[in-house]
């Protein structure tokens, strides 16, 4: 392994509800309970804080799909924030690695798909010169992440919501371990951000 390998952070962000899960029990992929507070200040700036460093997204295919499919259409918006528009701009033309065992071609331009465990991708992709590495709200990739300990920032915006169930981010069984607290910050609606460092 290469010294380049540890300057490359693997940063990884998510949304929660107030109760501690990232999806509704009834329909996984609705996301529409995030929507109010994703739009609020707090979010939007700590989504800017996070890809401004970063040189890689990390995506799962059905987040891949959500996200390459609506973001790029938010550049032309004209009344789009102006946020919102740089993080559209960096995510059409930064390098984009794609986690699927069903595709073989990506849809998309500036992107790899890769048929890998999600820790053995970081572990290639730290080898290589970049910024972070940042995992964008694709649940099923961080939770592997979190239980090979490959995460150093954990990025959370904490919605109050209860959804009443659903799939949780933390599993029992993850490794032992410090975490640090780097950032924090709270916004309209009681939409609270926070980014936590790993300590080895």
């Amino acid at each position: 392994m290469t010294e380049q390998s540890n300057d490359r952070r693997v940063v990884t962000n998510l949304a929660l509800s107030l109760d501690g899960h990232y999806a509704a029990p009834d329909n996984p992929v609705d996301m529409s309970w995030v929507m109010p507070y994703a739009v609020s200040d707090v979010a939007r700036d700590h989504l800017t804080s996070l890809w401004q460093p970063a040189t890689t997204a990390l995506l799962g295919r059905v987040n891949a799909e959500g996200f390459l499919g609506f973001w790029p259409t938010v550049i032309k918006m004209q009344d789009a924030d102006p946020r919102d528009k740089g993080f559209a701009k960096w995510l059409v033309d930064t390098d984009k690695v794609v986690l699927s065992s069903t595709l073989d071609e990506a849809p998309w331009e500036r992107t790899k798909i890769v048929n890998k465990p999600a820790a053995d991708v970081v572990e290639d992709l730290k080898t290589t010169e970049g910024g972070d590495i940042l995992v964008l709200s694709s649940a099923s990739v961080i939770k592997a992440l979190l239980a090979a300990d490959k995460v150093n920032r954990l990025a959370l915006t904490v919605f109050p919501i209860f959804l009443g169930g659903g799939p949780r981010l933390f599993d029992d069984g993850l490794p032992t371990g410090q975490w640090t607290l780097v950032s924090q910050s709270a916004g309209e609606h009681g939409t609270l951000a926070l980014v936590y460092d790993r300590t080895r």
